[in-house]
C-alpha cells in the first residue's frame, strides 16, 4: 500500500470522468548544452498516454482556444547538470485577456505525488478562468509521472491483485502475505525504473520548477500549489527564495511531520470528515438511508468493513470488493463533499451486496480507468514518497502504533497504520525526515487551510506558515468541507486569492471565510 491516501485534487478528475461514465525515456545530454536557454516548441496536445491516464485529447477552453503541449528537457541528475537528461511534459493555455495585463505564467502543481498536470489542469481549467484573463495557465508531469520518464512498477493485471488484498493483516498468514506483496511491488518499480528512482525527490522537481521558470521567460515563478503541490511549492521556496512571485498554497501538507505522522493525521482527517459526512445525512430532512443517527452510520460501516474481510461481496465482474477496496472507496468519496451523495448511495448499495460503486470510487483512487488500464499514479507516488521519506517502519513497529492509529479512526485507522510499510524494503535510502520549507526574504505565499480537509488536515497550514518564516506565510482559513478551498467556489476565498494574484493584494493574516 502507498505510504498514505495520495493527498491530491488530481483524484477527483477520475473519480467525475468514471462515475459518469458508468515516457518520455532518459536521454543523452548534451555536454556542453545550457537547458536554461532552451526554447520549447508548443504543439496541439496529443491525447494522454496510459501512465497519464488514457482518455481523448483536451476539449478546447470556454474561449474555444486550444491546449498547446511541449516538452522541457531537465537533467536527470541536478548533481551532474550537463550529464543524461530527461523530457518535462507540459500543457498550457495562453492568457485570454490584453497582452499588455499579462503578468507572466501561472504555474500548478495539482498534487500527488504522482498525479498528472497536463491532463489535470484541462480538467479543472473553468475554475482558473478569472486567473486566465493575466496569466497563461501551465501545469506539468513532474519527474516520474505520466510523460515525464514515468515510473513503472507492476502490470495491470498485477495491480488488480495488489489492490485487492488484505491490507489491514490480522494474523502472521495475513502479515506474510502483505510484506511479500509490498516487496514483489517494489522490486518491480526498482527493474522496471532503476535509472530515474534515484532522482524523483521532491528537491529535484523543485529544481525542474525553476529551470522551467527560465525557460518560460519569467523573473519570478508564479505557482497555485495543491495538496502535495504545496509541499513541492515550500520546498521551491527553501532552495529558492528570491524567485518566488505570487504563489498560492490550498490544501495544504504539514511540513514539520513525519511519514508517520502524516499517516496518523490522515487517520484523524478522515475520520473527522467521515463524521462530518455522517452527521450532514442524518441531520437531512428526509431520511438518512444508510443509518438513524451519526453514530449508527458510522457503527454500519465498520461492521460492513469487518463482515468483507471475510466475505466480499461482487464488484466489478470479475473483481470482488474487499475490506481494503472499500475502505479506499469510502476515503475517495470524502476528498469531496460533492461525492457524499455516492457515498450514501455506494454504502446502501455494499449493505444489499452491491460492491460496484464502492470499487469504482475505490478504483479512481488509484488510477484505474474503466478499461482496467492503470495511470502511473501508484507507482509515482510510492517512488516519490520512498525517495524523500527517510524513516523505514518494520512490521513490529507498525503493530506497537496500531492502538494510537485506532483510537485516531476505527475505520481507517489500521488501513494507514500498515501503509507505513511501504518504504521498508525500498531499493533506494530516503532524503529527510521531513521536508525543509524555511524561506526567508520569499515575498508573501497565501497558505489555505480547510478546516474540514480529511488529506491535508486543517493543522498543517498554520504550521506551514510558521515554518516558512516571519513575514513570508499569509494564513487564510476556510471553515468548509472536502480537500482544499479553491475550488469548492467559495467567493470569499476566490475572492482573496484572486485578489493577490492578479493585484498583488495580500489578505489580511487569519482571514477566515465560511
Amino acid at each position: 500500500m502507498p505510504n498514505r491516501f495520495r493527498p491530491r485534487a488530481a483524484a477527483l478528475t477520475a473519480t467525475a470522468v468514471l462515475l459518469f461514465a458508468v515516457v518520455a525515456g532518459c536521454g543523452d545530454g548534451s555536454q556542453d548544452q545550457d537547458l536554461s536557454v532552451q526554447s520549447l516548441s508548443w504543439k496541439d496536445c496529443p491525447a494522454p498516454s496510459q501512465s497519464e491516464g488514457g482518455g481523448g485529447t483536451p476539449s478546447p477552453l470556454a474561449d474555444g482556444d486550444e491546449w498547446q503541449c511541449s516538452t522541457m528537457k531537465a537533467p536527470l541528475d541536478w548533481d551532474e547538470p550537463k550529464g543524461d537528461t530527461i523530457d518535462i511534459a507540459l500543457i498550457r493555455a495562453k492568457a485570454s485577456g490584453e497582452e499588455s495585463k499579462r503578468i507572466g505564467s501561472l504555474v500548478f502543481n495539482f498534487g500527488g505525488p504522482g498525479g498528472s498536470g497536463v491532463t489535470t489542469l484541462p480538467a479543472f481549467a473553468a475554475d482558473y478562468a478569472t486567473l486566465r484573463t493575466r496569466y497563461d495557465l501551465v501545469s506539468f508531469d513532474p519527474r516520474g509521472v505520466g510523460r515525464s520518464s514515468a515510473v513503472t512498477c507492476e502490470s495491470d493485471q498485477q495491480l488488480d491483485a495488489y489492490f485487492q488484498q488484505d491490507a489491514t493483516p490480522e494474523d502472521a498468514r495475513e502479515r506474510a502475505e502483505l510484506l511479500d506483496n509490498t516487496k514483489k511491488f517494489n522490486a518491480a518499480c526498482e527493474k522496471n525504473s532503476k535509472k530515474v528512482l534515484p532522482h524523483v525527490r521532491t528537491t529535484d522537481a523543485a529544481r525542474d520548477l525553476d529551470l522551467m521558470r527560465q525557460v518560460l521567460g519569467d523573473a519570478k515563478l508564479h505557482y497555485f500549489g495543491i495538496s502535495y503541490g504545496t509541499e513541492l511549492g515550500g520546498v521551491y521556496a527553501h532552495l529558492f527564495p528570491k524567485n518566488v512571485g505570487r504563489a498560492v498554497f490550498d490544501a495544504v501538507v504539514d511540513p514539520t511531520q513525519n511519514a508517520e505522522q502524516g499517516s496518523l493525521g490522515q487517520a484523524g482527517g478522515f475520520q473527522l470528515a467521515l463524521d462530518n459526512f455522517a452527521e450532514h445525512c442524518t441531520s437531512q430532512v428526509e431520511d438518512c438511508p444508510i443509518g438513524d443517527s451519526a453514530q449508527d452510520v458510522k457503527d454500519r460501516i465498520v461492521k460492513l468493513l469487518k463482515d468483507l474481510d471475510s466475505k466480499p461481496i461482487t464488484g466489478i465482474f470479475p473483481r470482488r470488493l474487499t475490506q481494503t477496496a472499500a475502505t479506499s472507496g469510502i476515503a475517495q468519496a470524502l476528498y469531496s463533499q460533492d461525492f457524499w451523495g455516492y457515498l450514501t448511495q455506494g454504502l446502501e448499495q455494499a449493505y444489499d451486496g452491491n460492491g460496484q460503486l464502492l470499487m469504482l470510487l475505490s478504483d479512481s483512487l488509484n488510477g484505474r480507468n474503466e478499461y482496467g488500464g492503470y495511470s502511473n499514479l501508484m507507482a509515482a507516488n510510492v517512488a516519490i514518497n520512498c525517495a524523500d521519506d527517510k524513516p523505514r517502519y518494520t512490521p513490529g513497529y507498525v503493530e506497537r502504533k496500531l492502538p494510537e492509529f485506532r483510537a485516531a479512526s476505527p475505520v481507517f485507522g489500521d488501513y494507514l497504520a500498515w501503509s507505513m510499510v511501504s518504504c521498508t524494503d525500498w531499493a533506494m535510502a530516503g532524503s529527510a525526515d521531513h521536508p525543509d520549507v524555511s524561506a526567508p526574504g520569499a515575498a508573501p505565499i497565501l497558505v489555505v487551510g480547510n478546516t474540514g480537509d480529511p488529506a491535508t488536515p486543517y493543522e498543517g497550514a498554520r504550521r506551514m506558515v510558521q515554518a516558512l518564516g516571519k513575514g513570508v506565510g499569509v494564513e487564510l482559513t476556510y471553515k468548509g468541507q472536502g480537500h482544499g478551498a479553491y475550488d469548492s467556489k467559495n467567493k470569499c476565498v476566490q475572492s482573496a486569492v484572486n485578489g493577490y494574484l492578479l493585484e498583488g493584494q495580500v489578505p489580511a493574516a487569519g482571514t477566515v471565510c465560511s
